[in-house]
């Protein structure tokens, strides 16, 4: 995963990894000198023992509250994944930099926030691509994440945001901060959150602002630390990727294959996993059978064994197969990544 200046914790309660204290040192020092305001002092983490969360924040950075974000994540020692836009990255550097000076993940949210499914895949190509290039050329990361504008997706955006080494990431929880609601009604979506979710919130809405503080308390009451999303499983993990959230249930999982509509020459079919939010499907098609298409989960390979891992939309998912004169239907076993 690129990110500059990871933050990790250790799960001892009252102790900031020494990585975490040269984070938020450096990037309190640049809020100084953003903001002239001296940052408070890192708060006790919790110790992690019930998992860890994301909180992600799109369509900044800006001028108005970028930085107190920032600062707020920095006083709790915690952190977060932002998903600017490609303009606002270009616009606004100094406010990338403390994004990556604070140990802050860092995706891609487009350029200027169109509804991708309404484009050309050229025009998906471009709103992309340029805005990873903003992005490492303002924060120095390049972006391995990627959140399309109002979770609006199709399989076209999805293969050209893999063919740009991104990772589509959705949401488990709404906070709905960019409808106006109050910072007490963010701060109860955000209560419901649970190990390895994600929650989506924005970079501009005061309430957002207000509201920060109060999550960050309630999350460490309940022993649930703030993480980094992995590309490979679009879940939750450690901010340096070194632990993983413990598994659902057992640590075993199920995954159920329901045969869907057919065509003359292909046939689709879905999954649903039950068990963890962190698993691995390994699907084996028939004799002849290729993949054509794929939607909800991340799948490598074309034919024979396939394997799908989470990508940010649920534990439901599901594929389109060329038959080629086999319409056996595929079988799947499950297994916790």
């Amino acid at each position: 995963m690129s990110k500059t200046f990871p933050i990790s914790f250790t799960r001892k309660r009252g102790r900031l990894a020494r990585t975490t204290r040269a984070a938020w040192t450096a990037g309190a020092a640049l809020l100084v000198g953003l903001t002239g305001v001296a940052a408070a002092p890192a708060a006790q983490a919790a110790d992690c023992s019930a998992g860890y969360v994301a909180l992600t924040f799109d369509d900044g950075p800006n001028g108005g509250t970028s930085s107190q974000l920032v600062n707020i994540l920095g006083q709790y020692g915690a952190t977060a994944t932002m998903f600017p836009t490609g303009q606002n990255a270009q616009s606004n550097p100094s406010l990338m930099q403390a994004y990556a000076a604070a140990g802050l993940q860092i995706g891609n949210h487009s350029w200027d926030h169109p509804y991708l499914t309404q484009l050309s895949q050229s025009q998906i190509q471009q709103q992309l691509a340029n805005t990873s290039s903003a992005i490492q050329q303002t924060a120095g990361v390049t972006p391995d994440l990627f959140r399309p504008p109002y979770g609006d997706t199709n399989w076209t955006v999805q293969q050209v945001a893999s063919s740009l080494g991104m990772t589509q990431i959705i949401w488990d929880v709404d906070s709905q901060d960019y409808n106006g609601v109050s910072s007490s009604q963010i701060r109860s979506a955000a209560a419901g959150l649970t190990n390895g979710q994600i929650i989506l919130m924005h970079d501009w809405p005061q309430n957002t602002v207000q509201a920060l503080p109060g999550i960050l308390q309630d999350l460490a009451g309940r022993d649930l630390c703030t993480g980094h999303i992995s590309p490979a499983t679009g879940r939750a993990v450690a901010p340096d990727g070194g632990q993983q959230p413990p598994g659902g249930g057992d640590g075993t999982c199920t995954v159920t294959v329901t045969r869907a509509e057919e065509w003359g020459d292909r046939f689709n079919t879905t999954f649903s996993v039950s068990g963890t939010n962190a698993w691995r499907v390994t699907i084996t098609t028939g004799s002849g059978q290729t993949l054509q298409n794929s939607w909800n989960a991340t799948i490598s390979g074309t034919s024979g064994t396939l394997t799908a891992t989470p990508n940010g939309n649920g534990n439901a998912f599901g594929i389109t197969l060329y038959s080629n004169g086999n319409r056996t239907s595929p079988t799947a076993t499950c297994s916790t990544s």
